[in-house]
């Protein structure tokens, strides 16, 4: 194969290989022509299309699981529901290692397109759920071949030159963000159709017998979609051979710099379990999961509880409502707030703003449960965004943190490693989130943190776990050697 400067030789340093799509990104973002409407759009589209499938249940799981008549008492529901929930945690966790390692090897394209194929298959298989460990079996398999947000992740940061990786991280994170959000909206509006729209689903027909499936292939629609516009998704790995190293190499030689050699070639090599900045911005991400999570099912299963429960006794259109408003502020937020948010005050120091913010906000929760009419309507939206958009702030933070902690060959594995810790967290969250919230309606007489005050106290317990860890000198910046410095 042979090199070529591409007709630039006074403005680029690199060279590149002709046809390797690695250097044609990289090409791009030398000249700053990588930030494009395209690039955007694809990391939309692609991570929109693996996050709608994770949360989209979560309105009307409580009634899914009634309708299995598996719980023999009412405040059982929410047990069972979590471990329906978990269960997509828990298949991914088993397997976004080998999906990151995959990445680096054979490109983060190869297995976004595998992703969504697995959305398309199993999110629809698990409308057509007639039993409960069908709906557990389905959402396994989901987890398990459903491995493209990590390799995304090290697609954002890879796509864009550094001083732009804020935006393509916050885009990420807004996808990300709005498919919690939208997903669950999506599941409020369109679940038990000949129920709420019975003049275009009559009752006795296909969608009375699978009430839950119209949210589930609506879903599966949009990922077809997402598989076609995944065809023109370009490349960030380069299929020379020691195209890292010798264009690194080159590099450092060019500027006399024998460090940089030096340091390139230990960060081949590097374990990435040793590298202390990455792994403090994983364990900070994989508790903040949990915790994320956690709020994501109790909200909606605290919202469609009855009232003597503590609940807000909504409806799964009202929950829809609340989070598709939410999910509209949060698309604003990230693309057009964020980034200059981030600029202004460091994505680490922005992150623990919001998290400390977070904790007397989610505990406030119960106390808006007192409200009625259109003041509950009200004060439950704000709630519910500033949340979400709190949240998010945090995630896209340390997304920041981890992908700037290793270099692009090892980024797909550390990415992985990332995704996987979040996973068994994750797993936990549903589960533990819904048993503690039935617990909690056990309880509504207690003496001490009756009803819900105990399900929301527990989970600001993990959210100020994770604020502390947010601090020196647990969690740890990669620094700039001074080679780089000069960049």
């Amino acid at each position: 194969m042979e090199e070529n400067n591409f007709g630039e030789p006074l403005l680029l340093k690199k060279q590149y290989y002709e046809n390797c799509p690695g250097c044609k990104v990289d090409k791009a973002k030398e000249l700053k022509t990588d930030v494009t409407f395209r690039n955007l759009f694809n990391i939309w589209m692609v991570v929109l299309c693996s996050s709608l499938p994770i949360s989209s249940l979560f309105p009307y799981l409580y009634f899914m699981v009634r309708d299995f008549n598996i719980a023999k008492r009412e405040e059982d529901i929410s047990a069972y529901a979590g471990y329906i929930g978990s269960s997509f945690m828990l298949g991914r966790s088993l397997t976004s290692i080998l999906w990151g390692l995959i990445a680096d090897r054979y490109g983060r394209k190869p297995v976004a397109f595998l992703g969504i194929i697995s959305v398309i298959i199993f999110n629809t298989l698990f409308g057509l759920s007639t039993s409960f460990w069908m709906a557990v079996i389905t959402r396994f398999f989901l987890g398990c071949l459903n491995g493209l947000l990590g390799p995304m992740k090290a697609y954002c940061s890879e796509i864009f030159r550094e001083e732009k990786q804020a935006l393509g991280l916050s885009t990420f994170s807004a996808a990300w963000g709005m498919g919690l959000i939208i997903g669950p909206s999506l599941g409020g509006y369109l679940a038990q159709p000949t129920l709420k729209y019975p003049n275009l689903f009559p009752k006795d027909s296909f969608w009375d017998k699978y009430p839950y499936f119209l949210p589930s292939i609506s879903i599966s629609i949009f990922a077809f979609v997402a598989v076609i516009v995944c065809i023109w998704l370009p490349e960030t790995l380069h299929n020379h051979p020691l195209s890292n190293e010798s264009s690194n190499d080159a590099e450092a030689l060019e500027n006399g710099s024998k460090e940089k050699v030096r340091e390139k070639i230990i960060q081949k090599d590097e374990n990435l379990f040793l590298n202390w900045p990455l792994m403090s911005s994983i364990i900070v991400y994989c508790i903040f999961s949990l915790y994320d999570i956690a709020y994501q099912e109790v909200f909606s299963l605290w919202a469609v509880s009855p009232r003597r429960l503590g609940g807000l006794n909504f409806s799964t259109d009202d929950v829809g409502n609340v989070l598709a408003i939410s999910g509209i502020g949060l698309i604003v937020f990230q693309l057009s707030v964020y980034p200059s948010l981030e600029r202004t005050f460091g994505p680490i120091r922005f992150a623990r703003i919001s998290g400390v913010l977070s904790i007397p906000l989610l505990q406030s929760y119960p106390f808006i449960a007192m409200l009625s009419g259109i003041t509950l309507y009200l004060v439950i939206n704000i709630a519910s965004l500033l949340k979400n958009l709190l949240s998010v702030t945090v995630i896209t933070g340390l997304f920041l943190m981890q992908n700037r902690a290793v270099e692009q060959h090892q980024r797909g594995a550390a990415n992985g490693i990332s995704m996987t810790g979040m996973s068994i967290f994750k797993a936990i969250g549903p589960a533990g989130g819904g048993a503690i919230l039935a617990w909690s309606q056990k309880r509504m007489h207690a003496s001490f943190l009756p009803g819900t005050h105990m399900v929301f106290f527990v989970l600001n317990v993990a959210g100020g776990l994770t604020v502390l860890l947010m601090f020196t000198p647990f969690l740890s910046v990669k620094k700039k050697t001074p080679s780089e410095q000069l960049h």
